[in-house]
């Protein structure tokens, strides 16, 4: 079953062309309840849209969305509303905080600490990091200590206000915002601009993608060099985490994606991006797969990816072949919603697409071996005393 486009979105403003216009959509994300998509759709401003978009809006194929100046755009959608946040400068990274919206009578930790339920960080074109209260559109925190682009962000998945940000600086830094988003750390050990960061789902390990031919993976814990990953032939570019912690991806300009263990730094599986038409000259495939973005489905049973030659692919995890693809044009990054069924991707026209994704039962077995490995390592998992087929299933090396 082919992604389905069901709605674009593009930027109302008119184009600038000074170099602050930058109009590219280098991030999406969507917040882990699923109930805001953020878009950083050029010139400076991100969009902050409550979802799901408005039956209108996912029926047509196109929606633009008229910014009126310097204020904050709001747009009533039940409770929550749509809003612009002006950003100042080109924004290169987003990323929600996985801290939970309190239930009557629980005390979200968050909010504990005085802090919102849900804030989002913006990293910007002169090395500052903007955290804003998603609710309110309010600025909460500048973070300064960058000395370039801030290129991505990740926030802790186990709600603990923990960010991480790479910057073109070379440099991953660690910000506590329950201490006024006091600096925690500095990682220093890549020699190019590093262009992803990814927390592991158990928050024990950030990998780190840099222009450079391998990754790094450090311990949350220790903030200590855990690894390298060498295997690409070209620069690293994206990296994710498995939903249960236990593989790791690896997007690279080689064409390549590498499936890892990052327990152990085992490649796994490595899929090529083969061009769908032999006729294309064979000098230019390497520059025309060039991946951009790889990301795992909220089940961990898929994976997208956006490249260079103008497609986003669907990939099945225990095949080596993309199971789907759908034509994009000039695509930079991709997202799944977090509950499935859909894909957000941006464009270098500062567009956002969202497409159908193949839902899935998860299989029972399936279900078990997440459980599991969501708090066992693999040398644990090779520790029990079961048989050989099983511990092959449980650690991915079944395929």
């Amino acid at each position: 079953e082919e992604p389905v486009l069901l709605a674009e979105l593009k930027p109302g403003r008119p184009q600038r062309y000074d170099w602050k216009s930058s109009c590219e959509t280098w991030s999406v994300a969507f917040s882990p309840d699923g109930a805001w998509f953020a878009w950083s759709q050029g010139h400076c401003v991100v969009k902050l849209i409550p979802w799901p978009l408005g039956e209108a809006e996912l029926t047509c194929k196109a929606s633009e969305r008229k910014s009126r100046g310097g204020k904050a755009e709001t747009r009533s959608r039940g409770a929550a509303k749509e809003k612009t946040l002006e950003c100042g400068q080109i924004v290169w990274g987003l990323a929600f905080s996985a801290w939970p919206a309190a239930e009557d009578g629980d005390t979200d930790p968050a909010c504990a600490l005085g802090l919102p339920c849900l804030v989002l960080a913006t990293g910007l074109n002169d090395g500052q990091i903007k955290v804003w209260e998603v609710q309110t559109g309010h600025l909460l925190f500048s973070l300064l200590g960058h000395q370039d682009v801030v290129r991505d962000l990740s926030f802790a998945p186990n709600g603990s206000p923990i960010l991480v940000s790479a910057s073109r600086d070379k440099t991953l830094r660690v910000w506590d915002l329950s201490r006024d988003g006091r600096q925690v750390q500095v990682l220093s050990g890549h020699v190019q601009w590093v262009y992803c960061c990814s927390i592991s789902p158990d928050c024990s390990m950030l990998c780190s993608a840099a222009g450079e031919k391998s990754a790094l993976l450090w311990s949350m814990r220790s903030y200590t060099l855990i690894r390298r990953l060498e295997g690409h032939q070209s620069s690293v570019v994206s990296c994710d985490f498995s939903p249960d912690s236990a593989l790791l991806v690896t997007a690279s300009y080689d064409a390549c994606v590498i499936m890892w263990d990052p327990y152990t730094g085992e490649q796994l599986r490595t899929l090529r991006h083969v061009p769908l038409h032999s006729t294309l000259d064979s000098s230019s495939e390497i520059h025309t797969s060039s991946l951009r973005s790889v990301c795992f489905s909220p089940e961990g049973l898929y994976l997208a990816t956006v490249a260079d030659d103008r497609l986003l692919r669907i990939w099945a995890l225990e095949l080596r072949s993309p199971v789907a693809f759908a034509p994009m044009t000039n695509g930079l990054c991709c997202m799944y919603f977090p509950h499935g069924g859909f894909i957000a991707t941006g464009t270098r026209d500062g567009h956002v697409q969202f497409w159908t994704a193949p839902r899935v039962l998860s299989s029972l077995k399936h279900l078990c071996r997440k459980a599991l490995r969501t708090f066992l390592t693999t040398y644990q998992v090779l520790a029990l005393p079961i048989p050989k087929k099983l511990k092959e299933f449980l650690t991915y090396r079944t395929f």
